[in-house]
């Protein structure tokens, strides 16, 4: 056999061995994270109301909020979500390089993960608060999150800027308020903002996640490291009930039923984030009843 034959063998190879990388990939992933492929699933974008359009995942939200000054991006998916936002992005007849600033609900891999590639992608601003900020730089969750030693690592992000709480951000006329809702995370942010079709402006919100989960051995009522996590819940949950409140959006859509209340022509439901927030208290208090047993 020739050089070159031995190497035209080898080359075809490369197919076969690119097959069983990604065969491998897959599996791990699978292994780590058993949601991860339902989540991903592609969803067609779709006008929320006005300038504000879902462009996530069927599992996971991301929403784009557009103007003639630039666009906002809230939440970017999984690592592997990236590709598909900025596909649907593109669908929707924008460029992912006139996004200028992306936002965070809060900062587990499926919500930040596919910050880095986007940001990388649009050269955004990356805005979060303090606690979040911690974690997009580390790529993974800081000991203070309930969720440490088992939420999975993500691509780091560099150059978070870090906001307060009841901060307004703002790209042209496109106004963001910033709402402190921790529980979920320390750094766990909800976000408003007024969204209009000609003379009909309505309030939009979206609400962080309010469940109380956390890794194996960590307790709310007697955590040394995220000690004021039963309090951040209560707080938030009073924010989110009394916030003015259309159109309630949450960082996985099935927790409010949001394609479901599209279909239906059933999106404005003014007592929406009240019944979140009463949920979320029911949540709370089945979870802090059994930490007592245990």
């Amino acid at each position: 056999m020739t050089k070159t034959t031995r190497i035209a063998a080898l080359l075809s190879l490369v197919p076969q061995l690119l097959a069983a990388q990604a065969a491998d990939s897959a599996t791990l992933r699978a292994k780590e994270c058993p949601s991860c492929a339902e989540w991903n699933v592609a969803q067609a974008p779709f006008r929320i109301h006005g300038n504000t359009y879902y462009v996530g995942t069927r599992g996971l939200t991301a929403i784009l909020i557009t103007s003639n000054d630039g666009h906002v991006l809230i939440d970017a998916g999984l690592p592997e979500s990236a590709p598909l936002i900025e596909a649907n992005i593109r669908a929707l007849g924008h460029r992912v390089q006139d996004v200028k600033l992306i936002l965070n609900s809060h900062a587990h891999f499926d919500h930040a993960g596919g910050i880095a590639a986007l940001q990388r992608a649009s050269h955004a601003q990356v805005a979060a608060t303090e606690a979040s900020a911690r974690m997009m730089k580390a790529g993974a969750p800081t000991r203070d999150d309930p969720q440490y030693g088992e939420a999975l690592a993500y691509p780091r992000v560099s150059d978070v800027r870090v906001i307060q709480p009841g901060d307004t951000v703002r790209i042209g006329a496109t106004a963001l308020v910033a709402h402190l809702t921790a529980g979920h995370t320390p750094g766990s942010t909800t976000w408003t903002w007024r969204s209009c079709e000609g003379d009909r402006c309505l309030d939009m919100v979206y609400a962080d996640s309010q469940t109380p989960i956390s890794a194996d051995g960590f307790y709310f009522t007697r955590s040394m490291t995220y000690v004021t996590g039963v309090q951040d819940f209560e707080r938030g949950h009073a924010i989110i009930e009394q916030l003015p409140c259309d159109v309630l959006i949450a960082p996985h859509p099935g927790a409010v039923r949001l394609f479901e209340r599209v279909a239906a022509g059933e999106l404005v439901d003014r007592s929406a984030c009240r019944r979140y927030a009463e949920n979320a208290r029911k949540q709370l208090a089945d979870r802090l009843a059994k930490e007592k047993t245990k």
